[in-house]
């Protein structure tokens, strides 16, 4: 068979199996071996099974995956999230929208301890929900704030996502959190400007809470100084240059355990679940660069990603309509797949495209990173949706899609902003390097 058939054969079947649910990873691998051994021979093929999965595990930047995913789970263990969220609501839930807007900061300040965006939905479905339910708020503003929020989790860093993408496209991780600091900075704005809106048109979605007096403020600030240590120990360690990255999510892992030790909320079997969690998360993440460095050893080899190249350079289009034309299949991709699953399966073919075009891979991972964020709250699916909608049966998923119409807007006009001016995600590294 033609190598080109024979990759876009591949492609159809891969996208097939998962549709039979079989794992992402296993099924990228299978389809990468199968392939390749359709033009190498099945010995050559087989050995691929060994020799990748050995090189990955010897990568130092994909070892921070298990640490950070321990620091999330031991983080919400010991109640961190609550923290984070009562500390801004003392301070903002007296004003209109004010717990909305609570909502969005606590979740990027929980992102920062966290880095999954399925997490942090979670987390402050649990946390948030019924607290501005219990305030009045409109079912819609409360469930689109959290649902929202969430993506938080994989802009702000340290982000797992950002770590897988550095491993699979040899990029440097340091780069890619100092990069995501401006756009995390910016996308925290558009949200709270969204609140703003919706409050501002709507007045009763988002009522004025109590004024709480300075000593609750202050007792808050008490009970929440452990997620601001926390936070400012990985991120200022990274980005002063004391710790690398794998040391400061070493450093946060004990920071976050003490703190959950010290509180009593690390019992025998809270300790196992947190163990489980984190286990079973690294577990997939791993299953998933296998199969995505097997699968695109694959892809290469048959030229397929040089071929879609040519085709669309020889379209003539602009390379800014080509960049668009992708945000736009991510955004449906991210509709149906998770965040990990709808980069590793596009990379084999967007990264040689995205550096045919002359974009630096570091900007092109922040986009990546933000533009699949979106398509976590965009219909039909949208997993932060589907999250947030289990664990809250009552709101209907046609009430939260309506909550989610403000945020989506502020996030396409955010995604136009980062890929029309590059310079605020690249100035930063650049500057600090």
């Amino acid at each position: 068979m033609d190598p080109l058939y024979l990759a876009l054969t591949g492609f159809l079947v891969m996208l097939g199996l998962i549709a039979l649910h079989v794992p992402i990873g296993v099924a990228m691998a299978l389809v990468g071996v199968a392939g390749f051994a359709q033009i190498a021979g099945w010995g050559p093929a087989l050995s691929l099974m060994a020799s990748e999965p050995a090189s990955t595990m010897g990568n130092l930047d994909l070892a921070v995956v298990p640490l950070f995913m321990l620091m999330g789970s031991l983080a919400t263990t010991g109640g961190l999230a609550a923290d984070v969220y009562n500390l801004a609501s003392a301070m903002l839930g007296h004003r209109r929208g004010g717990l909305a807007t609570t909502t969005v900061l606590a979740s990027a300040g929980f992102g920062a301890v966290c880095g999954s965006g399925i997490a942090t939905t979670a987390t402050f479905g649990r946390v948030a929900m019924p607290e501005m339910l219990a305030r009045g708020y409109a079912p819609g503003l409360a469930a689109g704030t959290i649902a929202a929020g969430g993506t938080l989790g994989i802009i702000v860093p340290p982000s797992g996502i950002m770590i897988l993408y550095s491993v699979l496209t040899e990029t440097s991780v340091l780069d890619l959190f100092t990069a995501a600091v401006i756009p995390a900075a910016l996308t925290v704005l558009c949200y709270y400007l969204a609140v703003r809106v919706t409050v501002a048109l709507n007045p009763a979605a988002g009522p004025e809470g109590p004024r709480l007096p300075w000593r609750a403020r202050l007792a808050a600030i008490r009970q929440g100084w452990g997620v601001l240590l926390l936070g400012a120990a990985v991120l200022g360690g990274i980005y002063s240059g004391i710790f690398t990255v794998s040391e400061a999510a070493s450093v946060g892992v004990a920071i976050a355990f003490v703190f959950a030790l010290i509180r009593g909320k690390l019992t025998k079997a809270s300790l196992i679940g947190v163990l489980a969690e984190a286990s079973a998360a690294t577990a997939m993440i791993y299953v998933m660069v296998f199969g995505a460095t097997i699968f695109s050893y694959f892809i290469t080899v048959t030229g397929a990603a040089a071929f879609v190249v040519e085709w669309i350079s020889a379209l003539d289009v602009a390379p800014l309509v080509v960049i668009f034309l992708l945000l736009a299949l991510y955004i449906v991709m991210g509709a149906f797949f998770d965040e990990v699953a709808a980069m590793v399966i596009t990379l084999p073919f967007v990264v040689p495209l995205v550096l045919h075009f002359g974009y630096d891979l570091v900007w092109w991972g922040i986009i990546n990173v933000a533009v699949i964020g979106i398509g976590m709250i965009t219909p039909p699916i949208g997993i932060n949706v589907m999250v947030l909608n289990a664990m809250h049966k009552e709101t209907p998923l046609g009430v939260i899609y309506r909550g989610i119409f403000p945020f989506l807007m502020a996030d396409l006009v955010r995604l136009s902003v980062l890929v029309i001016f590059p310079a605020l995600t690249l100035w930063l590294p650049q500057m600090l390097r």
